[in-house]
């Protein structure tokens, strides 16, 4: 009895070290893996675009990660900018949740959008970010898709849309962001009149009327590896299914088995390949570089 009670108290001893341990560890310096639960070294973990070298797990990136990931250094230039979301509806604590979703991610909306270029290549880009408000579609974030489509018609520039949108349309603005999927979808339609190419990234999350809109429309689907990608989610789907869905119902693998998307293409070699489809699609005389004017944020 005496024997089994001190193992006990050790055995307690043991992990109250261990937990005061984990707690002198730096915040910042290791991230756990939500695939393997592995303790990853950050800055090795940045070194391989966040994606785990254990398991494949593709960690979501921040819109201004993604943009540092894809595009030639410094050539990104910000559109649309001032616009401001506003409470239309005067949705009980919806400016709260605003100041605070800025004050966390630094950005103005759940958007980054504007003009970069890959190898001098350019082209218009919007990019939603999950880590504001999941990256749901207000009216400002679907303004600023629309207005980036419109001027690469103007400019004869291809589109490249990136999706971390897990939150849909923003039930704060109501019909107001609702009205957002018709907008983008026939700035695109505009688009594809032109004779002009959309390239839509879809990553973990991308759901909803983000799906239901244009994240679906353009011309060539890219998926990043395990994206959770669909209209309802997996909960809401078993509630109102007779069937039982699949282990990987909404992958972006279950998606290309079942011809969703074009592409699962791995992070690292995401930027090679728009390269190519931006070469590919390119028309005679088109300039390497930007003009001129379009060197100014909007």
């Amino acid at each position: 009895m005496a024997n089994g009670w001190f193992q006990r108290k050790l055995g307690a001893a043991s992990k109250r070290s261990l937990q005061a341990k984990v707690e002198a560890i730096p915040d910042g310096l290791w991230e756990q893996c939500p695939g393997c639960r592995e303790l990853l070294f950050a800055r090795e973990l940045e070194r391989s675009l966040k994606v785990c070298k254990k398991c494949n797990h593709h960690f979501r990136l921040t819109a201004s990660e993604r943009i540092l990931m894809l595009l030639d250094p410094e050539s990104f230039v910000e559109w649309d900018g001032h616009l401001r979301t506003v409470d239309p509806l005067h949705f009980p604590n919806y400016d709260a949740a605003l100041r605070k979703n800025q004050q966390k991610t630094g950005m103005s909306e759940g958007i980054l959008s504007g003009s970069g270029r890959i190898d001098g290549m350019p082209f218009g880009l919007a990019v939603t970010d999950s880590h504001f408000i999941m990256g749901s579609m207000g009216s400002v974030v679907g303004e600023r898709i629309a207005r980036v489509i419109e001027r690469s018609i103007e400019r004869e520039m291809p589109v490249l849309l990136v999706s971390g949108s897990g939150g849909g349309a923003r039930m704060q603005e109501g019909l107001l962001s609702l009205m957002q999927m018709a907008k983008t979808s026939a700035a695109l339609a505009r688009l594809k009149q032109a004779g002009l190419l959309c390239i839509v990234l879809l990553t973990d999350p991308t759901m909803g009327g983000v799906f239901a809109s244009w994240a679906s429309l353009g011309d060539i689907l890219i998926a990043e590896p395990g994206a959770m990608i669909g209209f309802a989610g997996q909960r809401v789907s078993q509630q109102t299914s007779v069937m039982k869905p699949p282990a990987d119902f909404q992958s972006a693998e279950y998606q290309f088995q079942h011809g969703m998307i074009d592409l699962v293409c791995p992070r690292k070699e995401l930027r090679e390949t728009i390269l190519r489809l931006l070469q590919f699609a390119q028309r005679p005389g088109t300039p390497a570089a930007l003009p001129r004017e379009a060197a100014h944020a909007h």
